[in-house]
């Protein structure tokens, strides 16, 4: 009677793959689970010459599984095998208690992972033998994923691609591509908190040498990066006759130019001999005209006016 019930609890299964039924002599396993990680062990166990056996809590509703393998109730499932791999979550374990007889003398192999760590306080394959103590628990392919098992043999493709054909990692390459998310990621941030301190209620907040230090310093620094940033954007890309059409600059280039000037202008200014004598002209001196001799005059009073405040240095 329980070998008759067995086999009126056996579905047949929709094909997901090309895999071939294993041979009589192959040893049986099964699986409990019929999500995407027992799915994919039970086509790559088949592939391997194995027998397999789902074990489910609806048997006939499972579709979409390996071709030539079986799906029975967890039972007998069970007591058809002696290794079983248990796909399912910790918190779906509940349903092996019933199970604990069947099990008994079995091996079975937990799969499982937590979403984190430190998450129960013990590991779930001693939990999983607390449930089950009659069973060997052993723990195995939870390292693996679905998508792993499931293109493994594509990845060994690539693998001996690779082999035969060396990958030539390009650091150059890699260094623009990196320094170039970073520099933009950078000239972003500093072009909101100059907006930001644009603002009227912001601005009034601030004294004037903050807003000069934010409109000035970090106003240049902000142009630069954004600079470099298309620079970078563009790369090699400047050498190469096939990037000018019709012998017309691309649009990105064409925006470099009015602030390449600028840095270029602003570079100049900042240069200590120009800078210099650029900070006395501001103080107030001025260079005679008879003899080349500079006199001192009163300084002049520039007023400065941010935001309707009136500052004089």
């Amino acid at each position: 009677m329980k070998v008759m019930k067995e086999k009126s609890e056996c579905v047949s299964l929709s094909p997901t793959g090309d895999c071939v039924p294993s041979p009589p002599e192959c040893e049986r396993v099964c699986v409990f689970g019929t999500g995407d990680l027992g799915r994919s062990l039970g086509l790559r166990l088949l592939q391997a010459g194995h027998g397999v056996l789902f074990g489910s809590r609806r048997p006939k509703s499972c579709r979409l599984l390996p071709h030539g393998a079986q799906v029975l109730c967890h039972a007998a499932a069970a007591q058809s095998t002696r290794l079983i791999f248990i796909a399912v979550q910790r918190e779906h374990y509940d349903f092996l208690v019933p199970l604990a007889n069947q099990l008994k003398g079995k091996v079975c192999m937990d799969l499982s992972n937590n979403l984190r760590t430190n998450q129960y306080p013990e590991a779930n394959a001693e939990y999983l033998q607390s449930l089950v103590p009659g069973a060997e628990v052993v723990k195995g392919f939870n390292t693996l994923s679905a998508w792993a098992l499931q293109n493994g043999p594509l990845a060994g493709k690539q693998m001996k691609a690779n082999k035969t054909t060396p990958f030539d990692f390009d650091n150059t390459e890699a260094w623009g591509t990196d320094s170039f998310y970073v520099l933009g990621i950078l000239g972003f941030c500093l072009y909101v908190l100059l907006g930001i301190t644009s603002l009227p209620s912001v601005g009034a907040a601030l004294s004037w040498r903050e807003f000069s230090f934010v409109q000035s310093k970090l106003g240049h620094l902000t142009l630069l990066l954004c600079t470099a940033h298309t620079y970078l954007y563009g790369w090699n890309k400047f050498l190469r006759s096939s990037t000018y059409k019709w012998y017309t600059p691309p649009g990105y280039m064409l925006c470099l130019v009015l602030p390449s000037v600028v840095l270029l202008l602003k570079l100049l200014l900042i240069t200590p001999c120009v800078d210099r004598t650029i900070t006395r002209i501001r103080q107030g001196w001025e260079r005679g005209v008879a003899g080349g001799q500079e006199t001192k005059i009163s300084p002049l009073k520039i007023i400065t006016v941010i935001n309707g405040c009136f500052y004089i240095p």
